[in-house]
């Protein structure tokens, strides 16, 4: 192929311009560059929130193109017949784009990169998505970590590479391919009416992104360690719904808290132990992809939990009407906002798997439908760590009691308020926002009594410990 030729830069959950290795690799080469993204089966597939907030990324990432004089085509279908194609129509020599790492996409790139390379197309998978590539943290027996401190002790000590800058120039095309209107994706179509109200709490885009680290690192790191536990103050950083779509890199968060480190800020050591847990979410992912789909530990096999997603305690909890405040208030604030407190999702996330013995597959699920920073690495490593089957585990008789975390973590109760509208007189706009997102067919209204539990605190943990002790773990 011609040294001129253009190069395709396929754009997927990297949605930034700076500290982009793909993108900086191909604008270094000085060819012309067609940023392209494909809306493929694996994207159609994500659950509704995720799918939404993909579009506001896609959208962003167009305009954040146009200041260099360059713009974003939108193609549908098959991954590896719309390269094809549009190669064909363009000319284009080479493909570059940034590695992802959940077993689906791992082969489906596989397959790209060999047929690409056969018909004489230059393939190329540049990293980005994480600090260390997964295979390249090994122990001392070069295996894989399976507690997260271990692994923490080693990257801890790692150089990071230092960010990228946004390129200055890009070469332009002379024949850009047509491309596909985002509106008629329709990206958004399963939010329905939630969608307006979930759009407004999201930062979206790479500025906004930055602008949210650097906020966090001006204002919130110093007293991170004691307010990120507590769901009714801004006390994180809330970057994971930018990074779930790469709209910032973790080199550039990582490098921030470094400096903030240096500078003496007390939370920055925390911030850059979460940052760890995402690498190490991924690393899991990477040599234990089981992790997605089964119980991590096989022992687990044969637990007796409740499968039905449609079972009334399920439901409840779906819902946000177990009759357990923070439960409740925590999966509230999620479908109005689309994210949901760290601390809070812990708490639903043991309520469902321990007191209420529903599968955390039911758990996994919904989260994929219903968060907008969701991540298939963390949120399965989540959802296992708190049902007690995975790695580096919440043991399994540690059950949270969702009542006396509600009574150290929110005192006064300003969380559970915030979200939950009955039995207030005047209910804040937050709670009331819950019942405009959520599907008419649950029949919700404030003006509905607050439901009693569907099973106590006390009465869960008897029953889960009970279970947990008639099992051979």
């Amino acid at each position: 192929m011609s040294s001129t030729s253009p190069i395709l830069m396929w754009f997927r959950r990297d949605l930034r311009l700076s500290d982009h290795p793909a993108f900086s690799a191909a604008s270094k080469t000085g060819r012309p560059i067609i940023p392209l993204f494909i809306l493929d089966p694996q994207a159609r597939s994500l659950g509704a929130a995720p799918k939404f907030r993909l579009g506001l990324g896609i959208a962003c990432l167009a305009e954040n193109l146009k200041p260099h004089a360059s713009r974003l085509i939108l193609r549908s279908g098959d991954a590896k017949t719309v390269l094809e194609q549009v190669i064909k129509e363009t000319g284009a020599g080479a493909v570059f784009w940034s590695r992802l790492y959940d077993p689906e996409t791992v082969a489906r790139d596989t397959k790209i990169k060999a047929a690409l390379r056969e018909q004489g197309i230059e393939a190329q998978s540049f990293g980005g998505h994480l600090m260390f590539e997964p295979w390249t943290v090994e122990t001392k027996t070069a295996g894989y970590y399976k507690v997260f401190t271990p692994f923490w002790n080693t990257v801890k000590q790692r150089d990071v590479d230092v960010p990228l800058p946004e390129p200055s120039q890009l070469a332009a095309t002379d024949k850009w391919p047509t491309s596909e209107n985002l509106s008629d994706w329709q990206l958004g179509a399963a939010m329905n009416r939630g969608a307006a109200i979930v759009g407004s709490h999201a930062r979206v885009g790479e500025e906004a992104a930055h602008a949210r680290l650097d906020q966090f690192i001006e204002d919130g790191v110093d007293r991170y360690t004691e307010r990120r536990d507590i769901p009714g103050v801004d006390g994180t950083s809330g970057l994971s719904e930018n990074l779930s779509l790469g709209e910032i890199s973790p080199h550039q968060c990582w490098h921030a808290g470094l400096r903030a480190r240096h500078e003496g800020k007390p939370g920055a050591e925390n911030f850059l132990k979460e940052l760890a847990w995402r690498e190490f979410a991924y690393h899991l992912m990477h040599h234990t992809p089981r992790i997605l789909t089964t119980n991590w530990r096989e022992e687990w096999e044969a637990f007796p939990w409740e499968t039905d997603p449609d079972h009334p305690h399920a439901v409840a909890w779906k819902q946000g009407r177990t009759g357990i405040e923070f439960v409740d208030a925590a999966m509230r604030e999620m479908y109005v906002t689309g994210r949901m407190h760290n601390r809070g999702r812990m708490i639903v996330a043991s309520y469902l798997t321990k007191h209420l013995m529903c599968h955390w597959k039911i758990g996994m699920d919904w989260f994929a439908d219903c968060l907008i920073d969701w991540d298939p690495a963390s949120n399965a490593m989540g959802w296992q760590w708190a049902a007690g089957c995975g790695p580096d585990a919440s043991p399994y008789f540690r059950v949270f009691n969702p009542v006396t975390q509600l009574d150290k973590f929110d005192r006064d109760r300003s969380y559970a308020r915030r979200w939950i509208a009955e039995g207030q007189g005047e209910p804040p706009k937050d709670a009331l926002a819950y019942f405009d997102v959520v599907p008419r067919r649950w029949g919700l209204s404030p003006d509905n009594p607050y439901p009693s539990p569907v099973v106590t605190a006390d009465q869960g943990r008897k029953r889960a410990l009970s279970a947990y002790q008639s099992r051979d773990f």
